[in-house]
């Protein structure tokens, strides 16, 4: 539990005390939250996730909700994460099959996103709101995509990415952050009001 508990400290930046969160420090949002702006396009590659997998994508959502976090979910957010990251191997899906950006659920190898949409799919049949759970695009610092999951919480947005075992705060992130998923429309996507000068080193 100790273990945890450091974890939390790290990947937040925040101080806990006595077993718990530091309300001060939750206050001053250290983890803080992404500013979303208009509708964009859809990524292609989720578009034609959501057209064979129509289940995925169907339903609107009339209730916004953030995830709670508290140390058991957290446990559960670290182990999960651990766990996709380490039993899919990574192979791009023009290696795997032969074309690019084709997002589906992995087997035993995937790209990023197959990754993100794991975690999304297992976190969801763990009892995590949809709302909570947002496929992400942001660019890496070559300029190439990549994708990861957004995890929306009351302490700020958390990014679970398949090349970093950390779960970190989305700023604390060395990305510059495109468009996610619509809380209320998983089939429909905003951008991301990246406003940083600067980004964050690894």
């Amino acid at each position: 539990m100790k273990k945890v508990f450091a974890n939390i400290a790290i990947a937040l930046g925040i101080i806990t005390t006595a077993g718990s969160f530091s309300t001060e420090a939750m206050s001053k949002g250290y983890a803080e939250f992404m500013q979303v702006g208009h509708q964009t396009s859809a990524p292609i590659g989720h578009v034609n996730f959501c057209r064979n997998n129509p289940a995925e994508c169907g339903t609107i959502y009339h209730q916004d909700r953030a995830i709670k976090l508290t140390q058991d979910n957290w446990s559960q957010l670290i182990n999960i994460n651990g766990h996709v990251n380490q039993t899919i191997r990574p192979v791009t899906d023009q290696e795997q099959y032969k074309r690019e950006e084709f997002w589906t659920y992995p087997g035993a190898a995937g790209d990023c996103e197959d990754y993100a949409l794991l975690k999304r799919r297992i976190l969801i049949n763990a009892g995590w709101p949809e709302t909570a759970l947002l496929m992400t695009v942001v660019k890496q610092a070559n300029g190439t995509g990549h994708a990861v999951l957004t995890v929306r919480t009351d302490r700020g947005d958390l990014i679970l990415d398949n090349q970093d075992p950390r779960i970190l705060p989305w700023n604390k992130t060395p990305y510059r952050y495109i468009k996610r998923q619509a809380s209320l429309n998983p089939s429909s996507w905003t951008s991301i009001k990246d406003n940083r000068t600067t980004l964050a080193l690894r």
